[in-house]
């Protein structure tokens, strides 16, 4: 497939919708506006790839609504050279939406099928995170902490205590917590020991799966 004027012409007016319903994050909309979301996807449902709906991927996940995406990156507020740890790389889509806006990526996927997928698609339309990991997100990535931010693309039903350790004082961590339906939450540092927790409503998600072993 290709990116075409008409599939850019399809960008703008999804970045209008998420606008309408309330990403005010200028960063936020220019990075809708560039990532080429229907490349991420099938190419049976490349009709539908700028609608505002999650869609089917490989190993049983999804490509999240765009809003949801949009949602979660401005509750963030990535500024330029970010080091943000993306937990659950799925499609890349969220991947590339964080590298248009210039973060510096570390992303983990615990499915093989989707990681060798992805670690091979992303450098073909340019996006090169710092590094994509295959693994537990549970257990965050210690040895390249500490985070400016951390997104888990995933539901929790509880929020890991490593990824809290793993953020800088002044980071966010944003993750659905919940089981069927999660409630968007956020976890902003404001010190060694204290963390300022806020909530955003229901989404829903495909479960954050841990590695027992």
């Amino acid at each position: 497939m290709k990116d075409t004027l008409r599939h850019k012409g399809k960008r703008n007016r999804l970045a209008e919708t998420v606008a309408e319903k309330g990403i005010t994050d200028p960063k936020v909309l220019d990075a809708i506006r560039s990532v080429p979301r229907h490349l991420f996807m099938d190419s049976s449902f490349e009709d539908h790839a700028y609608q505002d709906k999650a869609f089917p991927i490989a190993a049983g996940q999804t490509i999240s609504q765009p809003f949801t995406v949009a949602f979660q990156t401005q509750l963030l507020e990535v500024s330029p050279g970010d080091n943000i740890l993306e937990i659950g790389t799925g499609s890349g889509y969220q991947t590339a939406v964080l590298l248009e806006m210039k973060a510096r990526v570390y992303s983990i996927e615990r499915q093989l099928e989707l990681f060798k997928r992805t670690s091979l698609f992303l450098p073909k339309l340019g996006y090169r995170p710092k590094k994509l990991i295959f693994g537990d997100g549970y257990k965050g990535l210690p040895e390249e902490a500490p985070f400016d931010g951390i997104i888990v693309t995933a539901g929790a039903p509880e929020v890991p205590r490593p990824l809290l350790a793993q953020l800088k004082v002044g980071g966010r961590l944003v993750i659905p917590v919940g089981g069927a339906t999660q409630t968007m939450t956020m976890f902003t540092r404001k010190s060694a020991m204290e963390f300022e927790k806020k909530e955003f409503g229901e989404f829903r998600f495909v479960p954050l799966l841990e590695d027992k072993n």
